[in-house]
């Protein structure tokens, strides 16, 4: 055993069982280093602290653990689901890290059939379609996920050119006295005003359910002896309804080039590693049709990926042999365990790498069905890969041209300004600006860069109160101490030393939005507080407040300097200042906006959160809408009870 670590970590390593099980590794400070899984725990972490690793990654990250938990399971699929689960809510530093920006959309048809199946509420009787985004409902179906909203709302338009369905929320659906235009372009059946019967839109909601799911040649099979149908009992019109379904069809099945029956759920995934940098192209083919691509790009893949090897090489070993894995494998299979732990599995994954039969195992337990993977694909699934290893190397070399753009932006910025270049990825800008209406809802604004890039995670806005409307110097000083009081007095409490949270430390560079009064007033702040005043700069605008001409105004006595209009340094700072103005704009609208319309009137409503108010607001077009509608209209928005719905009726008025 290693003697660098305490008697207390090498004896709880020593008494692990022999069991299937996840284990994670923190530094002295608590943070979380790894996770990782193992089919015989005692084995796994013993081989951690009795190997030399010398100088590599691995070694590096071995010399910092200062304590282990682990956590027993029944399987390996269980232990790779709770590691992967771990992963993504902890985000530890040695793991590739897939970190989702927002959820998938899908595509939603309303309501379910009433029992005797006669619904009162429109959504039952005629279903809606609707671009979707949110956690899943059962009283209604959905269909999905899929790559972007482009492909959902492209999908909605091919559902009312075929088959006319309606896209009106329920409430302008109830009190419509005439068809819209919709109608009258042939992309509704108009079933508001009863030009459409129950029985014959439910029907029509059946076979686009049956497009979706792929059931292409089925659906028009039954079209085509449906129109025949009517046609031999001289129905002629209802036959060139149908006719005209048919057509419609046929040219959008053309168009989407629906090659086979049985691929209508594949997922073709490809990776390409390159510069210490990965990507994964995600494309996605729903219903037999391609619906485009979205390219993923994993953090800490150079630090994870040498610890990954030597993993499952350890398990390679304890299996009995095997060749390490590829980067491009480790990177694939990390996807594979995370993103699927919140978005369905399809049956069928086209992938460029070979994945481990351990993790389709687990992947097919979560999911429920069986789940296989196509590593070397022909005909139409080869040139679905192939499309989508192009589109992942260009993304990549995308990604890597502009951070190698940025990070010189970084670096001249810092050179200009004297700042410390020997660690440019840990450089930290945090920029402030000023946004109110006449003095009405005054927010501050505060954006942080580091790593080369904006951080959207660490945004902050404040609500500026008890000044006088349109004063910016006394708006700017109280936000300049609520953000850096903190910051001083974990400096003193810390002695000289650097203050362990982040939010505790100073960044290298505060940009204001203003010129020299602005400065000024954060110089008096910085100055009160104690702090470092060379951090300060503020960024005036130039002569006819022309972009390219601003000029940076120092705290600290140093003179105005300008860097000219086609400095790299100068398209950072104005970057980050235009990011600032935008997120203070946007925030100071919504608090206007909530102002003005009494939105805040919901809120202090018991019971009625973000969610449910969003739902209200939207369902009858603001606050005015929502007070105007009966309890019976209130009761119909999903997630309000009764009782709520009375208790809003009785708040509102």
């Amino acid at each position: 055993m290693n003697q660098a670590h305490s008697d207390e970590l090498l004896a709880q390593v020593a008494a692990l069982p022999a069991l299937p099980g996840v284990y994670r590794y923190f530094d002295a400070a608590g943070v979380l280093l790894y996770v990782g899984k193992a089919r015989n725990l005692k084995k796994r972490v013993s081989s951690y602290f009795t190997r030399q690793h010398g100088g590599t990654r691995i070694g590096h990250m071995v010399g910092k653990i200062a304590r282990l938990e682990t956590t027993v399971v029944r399987s390996e699929a269980e232990a790779l689901l709770l590691e992967n689960n771990l992963i993504k809510s902890q985000q530890p530093k040695y793991n590739i890290l897939f970190r989702d920006d927002k959820s998938y959309p899908f595509l939603k048809i309303t309501g379910v059939a009433a029992k005797d199946g006669q619904g009162d509420a429109p959504g039952q009787r005629f279903a809606r379609i609707a671009y979707y985004r949110g956690s899943i409902d059962k009283r209604h179906r959905y269909f999905g996920p899929y790559p972007s909203a482009w492909a959902v709302k492209e999908t909605i338009l091919l559902l009312q050119k075929v088959f006319r369905l309606r896209t009106c929320e329920d409430t302008v659906f109830a009190h419509r006295t005439r068809p819209c235009l919709l109608y009258q372009i042939k992309r509704c059946t108009a079933p508001c005003v009863g030009y459409i019967s129950p029985e014959a839109y439910a029907q029509d909601v059946a076979h686009a359910e049956a497009l979706l799911r792929g059931e292409t040649q089925a659906l028009l099979q039954e079209l085509e002896a449906r129109m025949m149908a009517h046609a031999e009992r001289l129905e002629y019109e209802q036959a060139a309804e149908l006719r005209n379904q048919i057509q419609a069809l046929a040219r959008v099945l053309h168009q989407q080039s629906v090659e086979t029956a049985s691929d209508q759920d594949v997922d073709i995934l490809a990776v390409r590693v390159q510069g210490g940098r990965a990507c994964v192209n995600l494309a996605m083919v729903r219903g037999g049709r391609h619906l485009g691509d979205r390219a993923y790009f994993p953090v800490q893949v150079d630090d994870a990926v040498g610890v990954y090897a030597a993993e499952e090489g350890a398990e390679s070993a304890e299996g009995g042999g095997g060749a390490e894995p590829s980067a491009e494998q480790q990177v694939l299979a990390a996807f594979l365990a995370q993103h699927y732990l919140n978005v369905p599995v399809p049956g069928v994954l086209v992938t460029s790498e070979p994945v481990d039969a351990a993790l389709l195992a687990a992947l097919s337990e979560q999911a429920g069905v069986r789940v296989t993977a196509v590593h070397q694909p022909r005909g139409q699934r080869r040139t679905w890969l192939e499309m989508a290893q192009q589109n992942a190397a260009l993304q990549l070399t995308r990604l890597l041209a502009e951070e190698g753009s940025q990070q010189a932006r970084t670096r001249q910025l810092a050179e200009a300004l004297d700042l410390p270049t020997e660690d440019l990825d840990s450089l930290t800008i945090e920029c402030f600006d000023i946004s109110h209406t006449a003095g009405e809802a005054t927010q501050a604004s505060c954006v942080v860069f580091r790593q080369h890039r904006m951080q959207s995670s660490e945004y902050r806005r404040y609500r500026i109160e008890g000044i006088t409307g349109g004063d910016d110097y006394a708006a700017m000083r109280q936000v300049l101490e609520r953000r850096y009081r903190p910051v001083a007095e974990a400096q003193r409490e810390a002695g000289g030393a650097e203050p362990g949270s982040p939010r505790a430390r100073l960044p290298d560079l505060v940009l204001i939005d203003g010129g020299k009064g602005q400065v000024a007033v954060a110089r008096a702040v910085f100055a009160e507080l104690g702090l470092d005043l060379a951090r300060i700069v503020g960024v005036e605008k130039g002569e006819g407040r022309k972009v390219g001409l601003e000029e940076l105004v120092f705290a600290d006595g140093r003179g105005k300097v300008y860097l000219g209009r086609d400095s790299a340094a100068l398209m950072l700072v104005a970057q980050i200042r235009d990011e600032a103005h935008r997120f203070a704009i946007t925030g100071m609208r919504a608090a206007r906006a909530k102002v003005r319309v009494g939105a805040s009137r919901l809120e202090d409503i018991p019971g009625i959160g973000p969610k449910k108010r969003a739902r209200l607001l939207q369902r009858f077009g603001g606050v005015r809408g929502v007070q105007d509608a009966s309890v019976q209209d209130l009761a119909s928005v999903e997630g309000i009870s009764r009782e709520l719905a009375e208790e809003i009726y009785r708040a509102l008025r």
